[in-house]
């Protein structure tokens, strides 16, 4: 029996396309494993997973990257919040805002928008729901915690955050490039080229 490969996946990616399509190939046994954004580089270092859905920016000529696409940033606010109001937002537009937590593509807040202690997505937009605050989260962690009592719209000058497809430079094996394969859209007939 093929060894197992175990991929990590941090919220709001979607990993079901891809194991899906690695078992309709019949290509072996997968587990996915959910990860933070925080340790997403980390459990593959450390091997605790052979490859990772992650967001993007990740530190290390240790790891390969193959970039998978781009998710829109959006801020999350309670339905009764001004940002209800519009179509979408700026940075300016939320300089004054308690921001729940920071944002992971780059832009840090100032210290004074960091008062809240570190959550996970759904329990910052759970916060938000509450009126206390707004998050800026990529759209699909937004879709995935959707709830009627908030609302989300795009921040238009924050850069898009990119989702990648990680793994060891050194754990390069066929099984490791059979999965991208699935990533890629390569079928389980179709030769790399």
């Amino acid at each position: 029996m093929p060894e197992e490969l175990r991929v990590g996946f941090v919220t709001g990616t979607t990993p079901d396309k891809w194991a899906r399509a690695w078992r309709d190939q019949r290509r072996g046994p997968l587990t996915m494993v959910p990860v933070t954004e925080e340790d997403q580089a980390d459990v593959v270092r450390r091997g605790v997973v052979d490859m990772a859905l992650v967001r993007l920016p990740i530190d290390g000529d240790d790891l390969h990257r193959v970039r998978l696409y781009d998710e829109l940033p959006v801020v999350v606010a309670g339905r009764a919040h001004l940002v209800a109001a519009a179509d979408d937002v700026t940075l300016a537009d939320l300089a004054d805002e308690q921001l729940v937590r920071p944002h992971g593509s780059g832009w840090r807040p100032t210290v004074d928008q960091l008062a809240w202690p570190p959550m996970s997505e759904q329990e910052a937009i759970e916060a938000v729901a509450a009126g206390t605050g707004v998050v800026i989260v990529p759209m699909s962690v937004a879709r995935l915690f959707h709830r009627k009592d908030v609302v989300a719209r795009p921040v238009t000058d924050l850069p898009p955050t990119t989702v990648a497809l990680v793994w060891l430079r050194e754990r390069d094996d066929e099984r490791t490039q059979a999965f991208v394969g699935v990533v890629k859209g390569r079928t389980a007939n179709s030769t790399r080229g």
